[in-house]
């Protein structure tokens, strides 16, 4: 069962690569069009309109606007996890 969860879990993972060209809005920095599925798998309670994806990990963040501050927060899946490109996936498992 573990093996067959695991693989589901990369065939996840590869649907969130992302093209380098992706397009983001030049004014905002955010990605103009979310990949469909980073969107399939993202938690419901974030903003998926205001998504980055940072080179420093790999990883999409999304603007959290609070009662008290403006943040970036990295964006989540229903389970919990971050949400990364396959690059970064494989940097993880190599270190």
């Amino acid at each position: 069962m573990r093996p067959i969860c695991l693989a589901i879990g990369f065939l996840a993972l590869g649907a969130c690569t992302v093209p380098i060209n992706q397009a983001t809005d030049k004014t905002t920095g955010f990605l103009k069009e979310l990949p469909e599925g980073v969107a399939l798998i993202a938690a419901p309670y974030q903003n998926l309109q205001e998504v980055i994806l940072k080179p420093e990990d790999g990883c999409y963040w999304y603007r959290h606007v609070g009662p008290v501050e403006t943040t970036m927060l990295p964006l989540r899946s229903v389970r919990g996890r971050p949400i990364c490109t396959d690059a970064a996936a494989n940097t993880a498992s190599v270190g």
